[in-house]
């Protein structure tokens, strides 16, 4: 079921937040040893992920994401996601008891991101779910120390999180019947894995990547895979005419 992803997510949140409200703070060394490990095991999981595309399409996945790069640089994707964090931050400091800054701060966190459009892409395009039960480890533990440090704010970042998600998901499966071939799906797998692998690069704080600047690039892949898989024959074929 494309949903369950989302769902997962979504409870991971609101399980968090409860297990955060008990909870008078996590230990520094305890955070910094879970999100490495976490970490470690995205960089894994992407590149499990970027070698599903067969050697043959290797050219696709590097076009794409050297296309994809330069539309989301051209757009600014992750600057534009900064500076709309900046006004939430902003907006909303200190006003509601701190609960409209807890629910902004942890819908930014847990939504804003790569693994959020990857994950909900992957679960509505083959109803595969890996990268949000990923990202649900990753919410749930957020939840937790967030939670224990700005209050139970945190928790109401559920809704609009399974809302985003869940919409994504909805409108990828619906919408991507021809995008659901196993030559489309597996370069788009590939293209995952390497956002996939720069998120864990970032959570190791090895080298700042703006992974958000680089999803075009599962777009531009679908395309082009798309086009040599359905246009160019048929471009061919006209041409014995």
């Amino acid at each position: 079921m494309f949903l369950v992803g989302p769902i997962v997510n979504t409870l991971a949140i609101i399980l968090g937040t409860f297990i955060g409200i008990g909870l008078k703070g996590i230990p520094e060394r305890m955070r910094t040893t879970v999100i490495q490990g976490m970490g470690l095991f995205a960089i894994s999981l992407g590149i499990s992920m970027a070698i599903a595309a067969p050697s043959s399409d290797i050219i696709y996945v590097v076009l794409s994401v050297v296309l994809g790069g330069v539309l989301g640089a051209w757009w600014d994707i992750e600057g534009g996601l900064d500076r709309f964090g900046h006004y939430a931050e902003r907006r909303f400091q200190g006003k509601s008891g701190g609960m409209s800054e807890a629910f902004i701060f942890a819908t930014l966190l847990f939504g804003v991101g790569s693994m959020a459009v990857l994950g909900a892409l992957q679960s509505g395009l083959n109803g595969q779910n890996t990268i949000l039960y990923t990202k649900s480890v990753l919410d749930g533990f957020s939840a937790i120390i967030f939670t224990s440090v700005m209050g139970p704010g945190v928790g109401f970042a559920a809704i609009p999180i399974f809302l985003y998600e869940g919409g994504i998901a909805t409108i990828a499966h619906f919408m991507g019947a021809n995008l659901r071939s196993s030559t489309i799906l597996a370069d788009v797998t590939s293209v995952g894995g390497l956002l996939i692998m720069g998120i864990g690069i970032n959570l190791l704080e090895i080298k700042r990547i703006k992974v958000a600047n680089l999803l075009p690039a599962m777009i531009v892949v679908a395309l082009i895979r798309w086009l040599a898989t359905h246009a160019l024959p048929l471009l061919t074929s006209w041409t014995h005419f």
